[in-house]
């Protein structure tokens, strides 16, 4: 079965699944057999998809879109219901969401600038597969795969799950999740993983980034000079650099804990 909300993808990957008589292996090199893949039925979300399971007997697999009305992980919740109520189906996610984001050009004049920049998307795609996969997914097929999306694509995925494996990633999503795993490991090792900062310490960083004063970031944070000094010191002791403002602005927004469009500048006489 399949659940994406585009009525033309739905339409062709059921076309094509069901009038070329497709075939998988499944088993080992002991014991494999040929198995038949029909596409049962397709669904336009997941609320249909769930009545429907009221009725019909559950899929081996199913195909589930991560995009729905504009919610980029709205596939989430999807995956997560059917996982619970049916924990033998296999799902497999079947989106362009994960794929490597492509390199940055340079930023037209005027062009806002976006949260985060590349790599932050690069984590954030990589912290939403391993969500998925803590939520059931069994596999991740790319719709913008090498040379174009057909369902052989869909095929290896099930080919390598009947063989046994536990999941599977189809090229545009490895390049991602390579990515993800590196700049977790450089994280590792700079002891920046899990960075967390408190509401008052991240105002603190806004603020700093626009350049107020000591007097001003007092006052808004409605603290002591002393107190706000501590904090300074404190932050710059957990980022691993010297206590210089520029320093924890310029590191803060490398590790995506701050992004410059959220920056407000104070009014200036």
């Amino acid at each position: 079965m399949m659940v994406d909300d585009e009525p033309l993808i739905r339409k062709v990957v059921k076309m094509e699944m069901n009038s070329r008589q497709l075939v998988v292996e499944s088993g080992d090199v002991d014991g494999s057999v040929m198995r038949p893949v029909e596409m049962i039925d397709t669904f336009a979300d997941g609320p249909a998809l769930l009545a429907a399971l009221e009725t019909l007997a559950p899929p081996d697999y199913l195909l589930v879109d991560m995009e729905f009305q504009g919610e980029p992980t709205g596939g989430l919740m999807i995956t997560r219901r059917v996982h619970e109520r049916f924990p033998d189906v296999k799902i497999i996610i079947f989106s362009g969401r994960f794929d490597n984001p492509a390199e940055e050009g340079p930023r037209p004049e005027g062009a806002p600038l976006t949260s985060g920049g590349r790599m932050q998307r690069v984590h954030d795609i990589g912290r939403v597969v391993m969500e998925a996969l803590s939520l059931g997914a069994s596999a991740f097929v790319s719709k913008n795969a090498a040379g174009g999306f057909s369902v052989e694509n869909i095929l290896r995925a099930v080919e390598c799950l009947e063989r046994g494996e536990k999941c599977y990633f189809n090229y545009p999503v490895m390049l991602t999740l390579k990515e993800a795993a590196e700049h977790y490991f450089r994280m590792v090792e700079s002891h920046d993983l899990d960075f967390n900062l408190s509401p008052t310490e991240h105002r603190l960083l806004l603020l700093e980034a626009a350049g107020c004063t000591a007097a001003e970031i007092s006052h808004q944070l409605d603290e002591s000079d002393k107190a706000i000094q501590e904090r300074q010191k404190d932050l710059s002791r957990r980022l691993g650099i010297v206590n210089k403002s520029a320093a924890r602005v310029a590191k803060a927004i490398s590790l995506g804990l701050i992004a410059p469009r959220d920056v407000h500048f104070l009014p200036r006489q």
